[in-house]
């Protein structure tokens, strides 16, 4: 097991070096949809819970993503799209939402992104299962369409509406298995984030990839637990184990 801690500084297989923890700047339009809570239990790791939306729903996130600078420019620019489960660890009773608390987290499901260099820095520094794509980011005013084709076949759509932003500081955390170990990552937002609850103005459409399949069955709502957007600063720290 390569264990990594903040202060250390990473090579990658693909020759680039990053320094933890990790700053990059970032646009973001995100969403927390409520699923079907037995097929979220099913994405999940031993040793994590789901979150629920609602008595009897899951929380499912989304996260559309255009990265504008990576650390002191390790690397160059790019697009992913997240598709994480807010959970918990085992043995602790996991919050209700909003998702956007110190107390609550998100298992990373699935995210591809545009490069190899991107795929190689989730995968190797924090476990996450990226895998390379074609994302297509479409802003206007109103909100960002993402479009996702990886193998030939379109993951998925996602339209969201900009929420109303403002200077703010929020820390979550992510969850991923790496190296055979369950690890929870902090992650910290400075920069222009909004938040709006309860809100329609959130689409979803599955394409055709196998990953696709997943989506549907999740029976993701039409309407939104949460809309979110960022315009600053993400910082990652180093993963820690999480007992268990």
């Amino acid at each position: 097991m390569t264990r990594l801690a903040d202060g250390d500084r990473v090579r990658l297989s693909t020759g680039h070096e990053v320094t933890l923890p990790l700053v990059t700047e970032a646009t973001v339009a995100g969403a927390v949809l409520p699923a079907r809570y037995d097929v979220a239990a099913s994405l999940l790791p031993e040793g994590l819970t789901p979150v629920r939306a609602t008595a009897r729903r899951a929380a499912v996130v989304l996260l559309c993503v255009e990265y504008h600078r990576i650390g002191d420019d390790a690397m160059s620019p790019y697009d992913e799209f997240a598709v994480a489960i807010a959970a918990m660890p085992d043995g602790r009773r996991p919050p209700l939402l909003p998702l956007l608390t110190r107390a609550a987290g998100a298992y990373v499901w699935s995210l591809p992104v545009t490069t190899e260099p991107a795929r190689a820095l989730g995968d190797e520094i924090w476990g996450y299962p990226k895998t390379v794509a074609d994302i297509t980011h479409r802003d206007d005013t109103t909100g960002r369409e993402t479009t996702v084709v990886e193998d030939g076949d379109r993951v998925a759509t996602v339209r969201i509406d900009w929420p109303r932003a403002w200077e703010r500081r929020e820390r979550i955390a992510s969850y991923a298995v790496r190296e055979g170990r369950l690890e929870r990552t902090p992650v910290a937002f400075q920069g222009k984030l909004g938040a709006a609850p309860l809100s329609g103005r959130v689409a979803v459409a599955p394409g055709d990839h196998e990953r696709a399949d997943t989506l549907r069955a999740l029976d993701l709502g039409t309407r939104s637990v949460l809309r979110f957007s960022l315009d600053g600063r993400i910082t990652y720290g180093a993963g820690r184990a999480v007992e268990r």
